[in-house]
């Protein structure tokens, strides 16, 4: 029976056989490609499929078949606020759901980890109940799956050596720190001016500082807020964690 398996959870399948799923027999991987993503994204992608040795697939959302987030901000004049952000919506959910209707599936598995009980409960209750929570039940959390990529001697995405604490996009609207956007600025200065002069056209105020909400182009440079987590790779195998000011 097929199960459609989301880029997160990619490494569930390479310990499948501890999980008591024995009637799922064809597993198929989906991922949702974004413009705004690392480029190295793409090679870890591939990285993932040839360890696992199975196809990759690509979800998008036909209405936007360039999958980039910077033309779902300008279609929909909204980048981001209580609701979330757009791109969300549109390349992830509503790409899946494409996927879904186009497809037939016994079983969803999504990258919900063992802290991610609450999300996981959440999903199941609001969108669909075949979902199988086989991270949640092999209890592994984000860091147990970084220890296994490094155990196989894969390359984590380069978001993460570039002292940011996950994989999205380059400039991720969904977040207000003013720590992660003065990295950005520092790290990636074309894509911050970018952001700024959109989302002062479009009127998104991003960054939050001491409560007040601040236009890109308004952050200090020195201005920080609380400190980002970041992996430390000094002890060899990501064995914690440690706290990254920028």
């Amino acid at each position: 029976m097929p199960t459609a398996i989301s880029r997160k959870n990619l490494l569930s399948n390479s310990i499948r056989v501890s999980f008591p799923y024995p009637e799922l027999t064809f597993i198929r991987a989906v991922n949702n490609p974004i413009r705004e993503e690392h480029p190295d994204s793409r090679r870890f992608l591939k990285d993932v499929g040839n360890w696992l040795d199975i196809k990759i697939e690509s979800a998008t959302n036909p209405k936007y078949p360039n999958h980039s987030c910077v033309e779902v901000w300008e279609g929909r004049k909204y980048m981001s606020g209580i609701n979330g952000a757009p791109c969300t919506q549109e390349l992830k959910k509503m790409a899946r759901q494409h996927w879904e209707n186009a497809n037939n599936f016994d079983y969803l598995v999504l990258g919900f980890t063992s802290e991610e009980h609450s999300r996981f409960k959440r999903f199941k209750l609001l969108e669909r109940d075949n979902i199988l929570p086989v991270l949640i039940d092999a209890n592994l959390s984000k860091h147990n799956c970084f220890e296994i990529i490094a155990d196989v001697g894969l390359r984590l995405p380069e978001m993460y050596f570039l002292g940011y604490p996950n994989a999205n996009c380059i400039g991720c609207v969904k977040a207000t720190s003013p720590t992660y956007w003065n990295h950005v600025r520092e790290v990636h200065p074309k894509v911050f001016n970018a952001r700024a002069t959109q989302s002062r056209q479009i009127g998104a105020k991003l960054v939050r500082v001491k409560g007040q909400r601040l236009f890109l182009d308004e952050l200090d440079p020195d201005a920080k807020g609380r400190p980002m987590k970041g992996l430390n790779f000094e002890c060899g195998i990501f064995c914690e964690e440690k706290q990254l000011i920028v």
